[in-house]
């Protein structure tokens, strides 16, 4: 097995080269795409939030954490999503990850490491432009989740995601028709949508370290 550290630092690496974006993207995205715009043709429009996909060791194997959204939040109630929200005024998007990750499931600032990130990426159903970052801490965090916005936190490893059988296909009924509706299984947990969007370019890059 690679070495965490090793994967991180070629991880790091394969962050500043040209990213598969969009076609990696849509692999994991619903079919038909509700909307067929893409970030660059409304940046000056949409609504603009950060996550922050969080990698840390645990024992033989590094993780990701995801949250389960509370059902009181105004979006995507009881989704597995990533920390983060939407962008304050006064602060930069890398700010607005970092910040989401200490209010929603207390990782401060100072012990993760910006390593990259991704391509953007437009949600039409909320009018969410998605920018996302990838962090990495040296050892386990401790998490404290906020209530009020989280659930619960899910830690999956990357080997389980890495792995093909973690990607199903499913046909579900919205808005009155069907979709089919790609997503990634954990246990009884499905991360789909936008999140398994950015997933699945994460995945695409991991693959070349």
């Amino acid at each position: 097995m690679r070495p965490e550290r090793d994967v991180i630092d070629k991880l790091e690496e394969r962050l500043r080269d040209p990213r598969p974006g969009l076609v990696a993207q849509l692999s994991m995205a619903p079919r038909p795409r509700p909307g067929g715009k893409i970030y660059t043709e409304v940046e000056d429009t949409c609504l603009k939030a950060a996550v922050l996909l969080l990698i840390y060791p645990k024992p033989n194997a590094l993780h990701l954490v995801f949250i389960r959204r509370a059902d009181t939040v105004l979006h995507h109630k009881d989704q597995i999503g990533l920390p983060g929200g939407q962008l304050k005024d006064a602060e930069n998007l890398e700010q607005a990850a970092l910040r989401e990750t200490w209010e929603e499931i207390g990782v401060p600032a100072d012990r993760i490491k910006i390593i990259g990130s991704l391509t953007p990426l437009y949600v039409p159903p909320s009018n969410f432009c998605i920018y996302p970052f990838v962090g990495a801490t040296d050892t386990p965090p401790s998490f404290l989740i906020d209530p009020a916005e989280v659930a619960g936190t899910i830690e999956i490893p990357l080997a389980h995601l890495e792995d093909p059988t973690s990607s199903r296909l499913e046909t579900r009924t919205i808005d009155g028709r069907p979709v089919e509706v790609p997503f990634f299984m954990f246990g009884a947990h499905k991360i789909w949508g936008a999140t398994a969007m950015v997933l699945a370019e994460f995945l695409e890059i991991l693959k070349a370290t």
